[in-house]
């Protein structure tokens, strides 16, 4: 490569941003999807434990997801589930902020929870 010439000094400058800019605006618009399939809303409804399965069963909808708590170990989720429940099966109320994920698996529905607030434990009038 001749750097002598300006003109094509010129030339490898233009080509290297346009690559860049094509690189960055490529990369712009994949995040800008990600973002899209995980959109983050909040839900209301019903954790429930058994058989080592966290779900969640929406109240407007009433559709069923599995829960994947983002932050937190799953055995600690097991831990504070049973700890206030005392058994399985046994409906909690509470509210999340998380996304669906999408394109697991067809038919498999996941609820990735970002933040938790229990609401209420049936039976305990608390």
């Amino acid at each position: 490569m001749n750097f002598n010439n300006p003109h094509l000094l010129f030339l490898n400058v233009i080509v290297f941003f346009t690559l860049l800019c094509s690189c960055v605006g490529l990369s712009a618009i994949v995040d800008t999807q990600n973002m899209e399939s995980n959109k983050i809303n909040s839900y209301q409804g019903w954790w429930i434990y058994g058989d080592g399965e966290h779900i969640f069963k929406d109240e407007k909808t009433l559709n069923e997801y599995t829960l994947i708590f983002e932050k937190e170990n799953t055995d600690n989720m097991t831990s504070l589930y049973l700890d206030i429940c005392e058994v399985e099966y046994f409906p909690m109320e509470f509210s999340l902020i998380g996304y669906i994920k999408g394109d697991v698996n067809e038919g498999q529905n996941i609820l990735v929870v970002s933040d938790f607030e229990i609401l209420y434990v049936e039976g305990c009038g608390e």
